[in-house]
């Protein structure tokens, strides 16, 4: 490859771009991408319509052992930057509620137009290569894969943390950081879904409802979400739900106690809720508690909700005592699941841990350890929440490090 030349390890969403800006800048560069194609895993992003980014960013929706890690890089290359970015290749953006989507609706268009820039700058991709070491020979380093090797001055590693392998990343990049004298935060899966160990999760498998998430580690309350849950027969499932998943991932690598609350009428005060079923109590006497509560709760949920009460389903609620009715409004306020895990690494949609930022320049991404070598997107031990928050992290890094290393070679 030789000299000003850029060697960018994985085509992913970070990659993608670095090799872009790279290239734009006058580097030669080569993508070395272990999959069969480029960019698989943004296929997959906002089921299927990519959520670019959102246009509420701050540090408070990103995570790691040092959030504010990521603030020079988000500020240098920001939203507006970002959409710019892409509305320069053909995406146009829609914007719903701060998520910010290509206007066709489409993750194939956002990868279609990225690959024919690709093209278009003449970037070399190699194809179905996995490296297996990076050796640093003074200022060269030469990359071994399972077929060649490469001699490269620069390299950007994106190589992806351990989620969805079977869109790309497979955990490689971190034993090719390790090896190279980078401490790895120890990942595990997140934006995933979680396990519960009630047994009645398969009497209400595929049940939606709106709710009030409250998360509970070791009895303390560690955060709030709200919106659609979906229970599964093995757990939860839902955007809340994926909020949460870092810290239950956290939580049960420390041994810690879980525990997730569900209030499922969340609009209502528990004095406004108590209010409503006197009335109904009161205007249908002759009704079961089982019928009494149809319209109110999914009637999948209601034999459960009776249960936790301790009330019979075929109990006229003209017999059901105050205390019985607070206890009603308790488990309905209170929806309490044991916390055992979540899912593994196929249905993870992003990587908490990767390479230490503390060995990682902020502003360039360049390693401290050793010169002209760059992490960019998910490697780094910088994880987003859902909605648009982990590939806006990707698109900002990749830029960055692909920015400046023309800097550096001009």
């Amino acid at each position: 490859m030789g000299k000003n030349t850029v060697a960018i390890i994985g085509g992913g969403a970070s990659g993608l771009v670095a090799g872009i800006v790279s290239a734009r800048g006058g580097a030669k560069v080569t993508i070395i991408e272990r999959m069969d194609r480029l960019g698989k895993k943004i296929l997959a992003t906002g089921n299927g319509r990519c959520n670019l980014t959102n246009t509420v960013l701050s540090v408070d929706h990103f995570n790691g052992e040092n959030p504010k890690f990521s603030m020079p890089v988000l500020s240098a290359f920001d939203v507006e930057k970002t959409i710019e970015f892409f509305n320069g290749l053909g995406i146009y953006p829609r914007v719903e509620n701060g998520y910010v989507y290509p206007y066709s609706n489409q993750a194939s268009s956002v990868l279609d137009v990225l690959r024919q820039e690709i093209e278009q700058l003449k970037i070399n991709v190699v194809y179905e290569e996995e490296v297996k070491e990076i050796e640093k020979k003074k200022n060269q380093f030469i990359i071994h894969t399972n077929g060649n090797k490469y001699y490269t001055n620069k390299v950007i590693l994106c190589a992806g943390g351990n989620s969805t392998p079977n869109l790309g990343s497979n955990g490689s990049g971190f034993d090719l950081a390790k090896k190279l004298g980078h401490r790895i935060v120890s990942p595990y899966p997140a934006l995933v879904q979680i396990k519960a160990s009630e047994n009645y999760l398969k009497r209400i498998k595929g049940v939606r409802v709106i709710a009030k998430l409250h998360l509970y580690i070791d009895d303390t309350l560690k955060r709030e979400e709200v919106g659609e849950v979906l229970f599964t027969d093995y757990g939860l499932s839902g955007i809340p739900i994926l909020q949460i998943s870092r810290y239950i991932g956290e939580a049960i690598n420390n041994g810690k106690k879980i525990k997730v609350l569900l209030d499922l009428i969340p609009e209502l005060e528990t004095e406004a809720l108590d209010k409503i079923l006197v009335e109904r109590f009161t205007n249908m006497p002759y009704k079961s508690i089982e019928d009494n509560l149809i319209g109110l709760l999914n009637k999948k949920l209601i034999p459960i909700i009776t249960h936790l009460s301790d009330i019979k389903d075929n109990q006229p609620v003209s017999q059901i005592s105050k205390s019985q009715r607070h206890k009603l409004i308790e488990s309905i306020k209170n929806l309490t699941f044991n916390i055992t895990g979540t899912n593994d690494w196929n249905q993870s949609q992003v990587t908490v841990g990767g390479v230490a930022t503390d060995e990682v320049d902020p502003n360039t991404l360049e390693s401290k350890i050793h010169p002209n070598l760059y992490f960019a997107g998910e490697i780094l031990d910088i994880d987003g929440d859902c909605g648009g928050y982990n590939l806006q992290w990707a698109w900002s890094s990749g830029y960055i490090a692909g920015k400046t290393i023309v800097k550096k070679t001009n």
